[in-house]
C-alpha cells in the first residue's frame, strides 16, 4: 500500500516493519518466518477494528482513496469490447464521464461512468471526475440510444459533484443535471447504479436515478460534501467531520433512509486493497440485478422508477 490515510498509520506501521523484516530475510537469509507470520496476524487484527468502527468522515476518505478501482478499471474487468462514444452532438466533449457499448456477462449494455483518473495527467484529463453540462448531454445521448436498442443501461457513480465553473454554468449545467434526470425517469429499459467511490450532489444523481441503486460498503452518497455543508453551517470547512455526521451519507444510513437499495461488502481495508474482488462483488450484483429487471415489460419499468423516486422522503411526512 503505498497511500495510507491518517487514521491508518497504526496499519502502516506494522506493514512497515513487516516489510523490513522480509527484505533482512532476503539478505541476510534469516529465518524469521514466525516473527513476520505473528505481525501479519497482528496487522489484520488492527485492520479488521479499525474498519468495524469507521465514522462517516473516515468513510469519505476511504471512499475518496486515489487506489480505489475507477469506471475504468471496472470496465477494464467486467466489459467486452467496450467502444467509448464520445460528444454530445452539442458542444463538445467532456471526458469526466465516460459512456459507451460493450458486452456484460454476455449481454449487451450501454456502461456510463464517472472517471476520475489514476494519476495527475488522467485526473487533470477527466477533469477529477466533474462533469460539465457536455457530459451530462451526453450521458443523455447514450440513455436514449440504449433505449432504441432495448439495452440495459449500467451507470457507475464517482464524483465529488458536478463542475461549478462559470463556463458549465453559463452552458446550462443545472438544465443539463435536471434533464439527465428526467431522461432517466422517463427510460424503458432497465437501469442499474452502483455509487463505487464518492456520489456527490446533482453530479452523482443525474446517472443515478435507476431502478436498482447499488452502493459500496465504505461509498458515500450525500447532497453536499462535508466540507461545503460545514462551511455553509459552521462557516468552516475545519468542522467537516461534524458535518459528514449529519448528513448521514454512508451507505448504512442510505440503506436504512431507503434511498439505495442495496450495499455491496468491500474486501478486508477497503475496496483499494482488494480492486480486483471488489470490481467481481459489483459485477456479481449488477448481474443479478439486471437479470431480474429484464423480466419486467417497459412501461412497468417506467412506472416502478418513477414510484420509487416519488416515495423516498414519504415515510418521514406520516
Amino acid at each position: 500500500m503505498a497511500n495510507f490515510l491518517d487514521f491508518e498509520k497504526p496499519i502502516a506501521e506494522l506493514e512497515g516493519k513487516i516489510e523490513e523484516l522480509r527484505h533482512l530475510s532476503d539478505s541476510d537469509e534469516i529465518n524469521i518466518a514466525e516473527e513476520v507470520g505473528r505481525l501479519q496476524g497482528k496487522a489484520e487484527r488492527l485492520l479488521r477494528q479499525t474498519y468495524a468502527k469507521l465514522t462517516p468522515w473516515q468513510k469519505t476518505l476511504v471512499a475518496r482513496h486515489p487506489d480505489r478501482p475507477h469506471f475504468g478499471d471496472y470496465v477494464g474487468q467486467l466489459v467486452e469490447d467496450f467502444t467509448p462514444l464520445a460528444g454530445d452532438r452539442v458542444y463538445g466533449e467532456d471526458s469526466a464521464i465516460v459512456g459507451g457499448l460493450g458486452r456484460f456477462r454476455g449481454h449487451s449494455v450501454v456502461m456510463i461512468g464517472h472517471e476520475k483518473g489514476a494519476d495527475t495527467t488522467s485526473r487533470v484529463q477527466h477533469n477529477f471526475g466533474m462533469a460539465r453540462p457536455e457530459g451530462y448531454r451526453k450521458a443523455q445521448r447514450l440513455m436514449r440510444l440504449a433505449e432504441r436498442f432495448h439495452l440495459p443501461v449500467i451507470t457507475l457513480v464517482d464524483t465529488s459533484g458536478a463542475y461549478p465553473g462559470i463556463g458549465a454554468e453559463g452552458r446550462g449545467q443545472a438544465e443539463a443535471i435536471a434533464r439527465t434526470i428526467e431522461i432517466s425517469l422517463d427510460l424503458k429499459v432497465p437501469v442499474v447504479a452502483a455509487v463505487i467511490g464518492e456520489g456527490g450532489s446533482g453530479g452523482a444523481i443525474a446517472i443515478a436515478t435507476a431502478d436498482r441503486i447499488l452502493m459500496l460498503e465504505h461509498a458515500v452518497y450525500s447532497v453536499i460534501s462535508p466540507e461545503g455543508c460545514a462551511s455553509i453551517l459552521w462557516r468552516s470547512a475545519e468542522q467537516a467531520q461534524d458535518a459528514a455526521e449529519a448528513l448521514k451519507l454512508t451507505a448504512q444510513d442510505l440503506l436504512k433512509l431507503k434511498v439505495i437499495d442495496e450495499v455491496i461488502e468491500e474486501p478486508l481495508g477497503g475496496a483499494h486493497r482488494g480492486r480486483e474482488l471488489t470490481i467481481d462483488a459489483v459485477g456479481d450484483r449488477l448481474e443479478s440485478n439486471l437479470h431480474e429487471l429484464r423480466k419486467l415489460g417497459g412501461a412497468d419499468l417506467r412506472a416502478g422508477r418513477r414510484e420509487k423516486f416519488l416515495a423516498m422522503g414519504q415515510s418521514g411526512l406520516n
